[in-house]
């Protein structure tokens, strides 16, 4: 009687699977040059004796699978019209099994937006300071010179890679820009089960995995043109119950200030200078119809004397939603 052991069977089986099941499911699986080998083993019984035989030991050497993914790390990145420099961050992943330089390509000329952002002088940088996102310590991006090199495992099989974008001037309020960035294998793309042969990691065959080896993302700019108004009025009151501006009559004074348009303004502050030939009516300033003190500290309004005598507001933080703020003061013909 002739019987295979379980192991034997176990490991013929796992051969057989791994041979006929799809390239693309051994992305970052078994890395690229690593030998398989089995032996099988029989065991068999003539007349009182147990005997054991192997059979030949088969090698096969995994080939090196070619893949790649591109992530967007930034969310949507809010700009001004004629911003500079304004970067979207990308991951580039090797989830092949080898060691694989990848070419980049930037585009910001893509359908389906509603402008076109223009790449700055310097296009891709390769984030070599670890930051997460542009600053002076990145490295340029230079094609078939410094290619980023990724292994299929471990801390080095990804790279952040950063695309930099000037914004038209041209642009309006709540418009949407977008810049993609695309990786290659160097070796080679095509479709999934194309062969490089001889040339993967150490002179094995390459296979183009379920991604074609070429991938690519687009992130996106908001335009957020924020604008800040201010609309002035003034009323005349005269001592005498009219309102002719002659000396001691009283000059009301209203600012409207508004905000119109996408995005946020951040510390806004008021300032009005009292006009020559005039003087501030003490406690007469006020936000929204509320009294302001006319000294520092005590809440957003001040009266100050130096260096000229003018009056302060701080507004804060606006945004359309705010609505109008109304500032008023007075002062008085000398």
């Amino acid at each position: 009687m002739i019987r295979l052991r379980s192991s034997a069977l176990f490991a013929i089986a796992s051969m057989l699977a791994s041979l006929l099941a799809p390239l693309g499911a051994h992305a970052l699986g078994t890395v690229a040059g690593t030998t398989i080998q089995n032996t099988a083993e029989i065991t068999y019984t003539v007349g009182t004796s147990t005997l054991t035989t192997s059979s030949n030991t088969t090698t096969i050497t995994v080939a090196e699978i070619l893949d790649v993914t591109v992530t967007l790390n930034s969310s949507t990145v809010t700009v001004t019209p004629g911003a500079t420099q304004q970067a979207l961050v990308f991951t580039v992943t090797n989830t092949g099994n080898g060691t694989e330089a990848f070419s980049l390509a930037g585009l910001s000329t893509l359908t389906g937006d509603d402008f076109d952002p223009t790449p700055a002088s310097t296009f891709i940088y390769l984030d070599t300071d670890g930051s997460g996102g542009y600053s002076v310590g990145d490295t340029a991006y230079v094609p078939n010179t410094n290619d980023p090199t990724l292994t299929s495992t471990g801390p080095g099989s990804s790279t952040r890679v950063i695309l930099l974008n000037n914004i038209p001037t041209s642009v309006s309020d709540g418009q949407r820009g977008r810049s993609q960035l695309s990786a290659s294998a160097r070796t080679g793309t095509g479709t999934a089960g194309t062969l490089f042969g001889g040339q993967g990691d150490g002179g094995l065959d390459a296979i183009v995995g379920t991604t074609g080896a070429s991938a690519q993302i687009f992130g996106e700019y908001l335009v957020e043109a924020l604008q800040i108004s201010a609309v002035k009025s003034q009323s005349v009151v005269d001592q005498f119950g009219g309102t002719r501006p002659v000396p001691g009559a009283r000059i009301n004074y209203q600012i409207v200030v508004s905000a119109t348009g996408t995005g946020s303004a951040t510390s806004v502050n008021f300032s009005d200078q009292i006009p020559a030939n005039t003087t501030y009516v003490p406690g007469s300033l006020t936000l929204n119809a509320a009294a302001l003190s006319d000294t520092s500290g005590n809440d957003s309004g001040e009266y100050a004397t130096a260096p000229t005598p003018r009056v302060l507001v701080t507004l804060g933080n606006l945004t359309s939603a705010s609505g109008p703020q109304t500032i008023g003061f007075a002062v008085t013909i000398n």
